[in-house]
C-alpha cells in the first residue's frame, strides 16, 4: 500500500500556496482569490467534531471553486492520464489536513461545491475570521472538510501497485 507524506512546504501567513506535483506552483492572497469568478454556497449547519460545538445555519460563503485554482496551477500530466491518480491534500495553518481525489473534484458533483471562501454572509473575511476557508458543500457531514486558515494545497500522484 502506498503512503503519502505531507510535504513540509513553508506556508506564507497571508497566502494560500499550491505546491507538489502541479505544473506551476502558485500562491494566492485574499485579493488575488477575489479576482476569480466567485460562487455562493447555500447556508448550512456545521458541527465541529473537535469541540462538539453545533452551529445552525451558517450564512453562505462566497469564494472560488477549488477546481479553478487547481486548473490554474496545472494538473500533473508528464505521463498521459496521471492527473487521474492525483490526490490533493489541503493543510490549515494549525496542521489540520483534509483530502480530495481528482475523481471527486473533477468527475463528480462534489467538485462544484468545494470552495476556497473569502466572504461569509456578504461580509469580507480576514485571517482572524479564518480566511481563506476551504469548504466542501456537498459532503454529508460538512465539518470534517471545513478548513480554516487554509495554508496550502499539495498535489500528490499515486503510483500504481506492482
Amino acid at each position: 500500500m502506498n503512503s503519502v507524506n505531507v510535504i513540509a512546504a513553508p506556508a506564507v501567513e497571508s497566502a494560500l500556496v499550491l505546491c507538489g506535483r502541479f505544473q506551476r506552483p502558485l500562491s494566492f492572497d485574499l485579493e488575488r482569490l477575489k479576482a476569480y469568478e466567485s460562487v455562493l454556497s447555500t447556508p448550512f449547519d456545521l458541527r465541529c467534531y473537535t469541540t462538539n460545538r453545533f452551529i445552525r445555519s451558517v450564512e453562505p460563503y462566497r469564494g472560488v471553486r477549488l477546481t479553478t485554482l487547481l486548473s490554474e496551477a496545472g494538473l500533473p500530466n508528464e505521463v498521459p492520464g496521471e492527473f487521474k491518480r492525483t490526490v490533493f491534500v489541503a493543510v490549515g495553518h494549525d496542521g489540520y489536513v483534509v483530502t480530495f481525489s481528482w475523481h471527486e473534484l473533477f468527475n463528480s458533483p462534489i467538485g462544484e461545491n468545494v470552495l476556497v471562501a473569502y466572504e461569509c454572509g456578504g461580509r469580507a473575511l480576514d485571517a482572524e475570521d479564518g480566511a481563506p476557508i476551504l469548504f466542501s458543500g456537498s459532503d454529508i457531514l460538512p465539518a470534517p472538510r471545513h478548513v480554516k486558515r487554509l495554508a496550502r494545497i499539495e498535489a500528490h500522484v499515486l503510483r500504481p501497485l506492482g
